[in-house]
């Protein structure tokens, strides 16, 4: 029998720190309840607006496949491995901590046209997952698959499933998990996989969710044992979806 679990945005823990503006839907930093830690593979999602000219300066990780999509605005990412980019909606980005990793994230939206300067936040979701192998080298992927969100699907954004292992997803290291995204306009509907472990969350918009109602920006669904379900956009929408095959044991 499936557990259908739906969280809201207003439930979610929050950072305020001027410049950083910074959704959690598990347990992050300071913010700590022993169960809210995880679902499925899943231990970090935050919703973050960064506002221009301010950032993450350089921080480490270590042991986690960590997948950053962008909403709005543009992201600048460096890394110890030497890689750097910019980030934009519809880049699909990956980076594999590893055996460790250093790595900074800017928003460097300062442009000039004229006299005229123009800056903008960045808005974007920060997904991590444990990796099925400590100790890994750490990389860094990224690919635009704006392309295929135009067309209304629910597009495999990063992937270790075998199943994904010929489509356009980037890799992550871990074998029993996905992330896909869709991009609907109203009246528009994806179907959410069929999975162990599911979770939903609405970056952008409103959509309604067969069985479970009406969810807005910043609700989440967490399904287990379950999927199948349709879901359909009110309004213009934006949503991330984890397909998982297995949990973190307790």
């Amino acid at each position: 029998m499936s557990i259908v679990d739906l969280r809201p945005a207003a439930d979610r823990f929050v950072t305020d720190m001027g410049w950083l503006n910074s959704n959690h839907s598990f347990s992050f930093g300071r913010h700590y309840d022993p169960d809210n830690t995880h679902f499925g593979l899943l231990v970090v999602s935050n919703d973050d607006v960064v506002r221009p000219g301010a950032g993450f300066e350089t921080h480490p990780h270590r042991d986690m496949e960590i997948v950053t999509w962008v909403l709005e605005g543009s992201l600048v990412h460096q890394d110890s491995t030497g890689r750097a980019g910019v980030i934009y909606p519809g880049l699909a980005q990956r980076m594999s901590a590893g055996t460790g990793i250093l790595h900074s994230e800017k928003n460097d939206s300062w442009t000039i046209t004229g006299e005229e300067q123009h800056v903008e936040p960045v808005h974007f979701v920060q997904m991590w997952v444990l990796p099925d192998e400590r100790g890994i080298t750490p990389g860094y992927e990224q690919l635009d698959i704006g392309d295929e969100l135009a067309t209304g699907r629910l597009v495999p954004v990063a992937s270790g499933m075998k199943k994904h292992s010929t489509g356009r997803a980037i890799g992550i290291q871990q074998k029993d998990a996905a992330l896909h995204a869709a991009r609907l306009q109203p009246g528009d509907h994806v179907e959410l996989p069929d999975a162990p472990f599911v979770h939903l969350y609405v970056a952008r918009g409103a959509v309604d969710l067969e069985g479970a109602g009406a969810l807005n920006a910043g609700d989440s669904l967490r399904l287990t044992d379950g999927g199948g379900q349709r879901v359909r956009a009110r309004a213009a929408a934006e949503v991330l979806v984890w397909e998982m095959a297995s949990t973190i044991e307790a």
